[in-house]
Parts: structure tokens; sequence; C-alpha cells
């Protein structure tokens, strides 16, 4: 099985080398953004696997860059993280296509779990 990519977009530095600790242990290649602008530049570099987003970062928010990633390449999957309960944000992330969200503090044990099932679990439907 090739090396799935997980890019991390936070503007929070501690979170993002919490998260890049997490995945990489788990055998991803991990790839991180401080913001739209660079986060985008890696989603059409490197064609991540999965996208863990923020949904408020300073400038290009959360959902201006999903609606970014979706352009270059619907496939790519996105979790949203958000530190704020803003229902009407995250129902407009899933309708833009995100495939869940957490909320800030997360359980950072969830959030691995719920990332192996969506990179290993569309492994196991190809042939190995």
């Amino acid at each position: 099985m090739e090396d799935k990519k997980v890019l991390i977009v936070d503007d929070q530095n501690g979170i993002r080398i919490l998260l890049m600790e997490v995945f990489s242990s788990e055998g991803y290649n991990t790839f991180q953004a401080a913001n739209g602008k660079i986060a985008l530049e890696i989603v059409n570099r490197d064609k991540p696997d999965l996208v863990l987003l923020d949904m408020k970062i300073p400038g290009m928010d959360g959902l201006e860059i999903l609606k970014h990633i979706k352009e270059i390449d619907p496939e790519i999957k996105v979790i949203m993280m958000t530190a704020y309960g803003e229902l009407d944000m995250i129902k407009e992330a899933t309708d833009l296509g995100a495939l869940m969200h957490f909320t800030k503090p997360f359980d950072i044990d969830e959030m691995r779990v719920a990332v192996n099932m969506q990179l290993r679990n569309g492994a196991a439907n190809k042939c190995s």
C-alpha cells in the first residue's frame, strides 16, 4: 500500500505539531500549512488523500479553503476542526463535502480512529 498523505491546516502551531506527530507515527506522510495559501499550494503539488482543516483561520477561512480544495480535486477527503459551535458553518462545510468535524479541544484518539477509518477503509476496497 502506498503511503497515504495527510495535510494539517491550522493557524495554531501547537496543534499542527501534535497532529503531525500522531499521524506520522501512524505511518502517513504528513504536510502542514498555517494558512489557506500554503494549504492550496500543497494540495496542488502533493495531492493529499485527506485534509484536517481548521474552520477559523485568519485570511482565507476554512469554508473558503474547503471550496478551493474540492475545486482542485473533489476526491480529497476533508475533516473540519473548529473551536466554535457554529452549526451553520459546520452544515455549510458538510454541504461543501466535508466528511465530519471535530470540536476543539478534540480527543486525539477519536480523531486518529476517524482518519484511519477514512484512509484505511478506502484502501481495503482495492486489491492489496
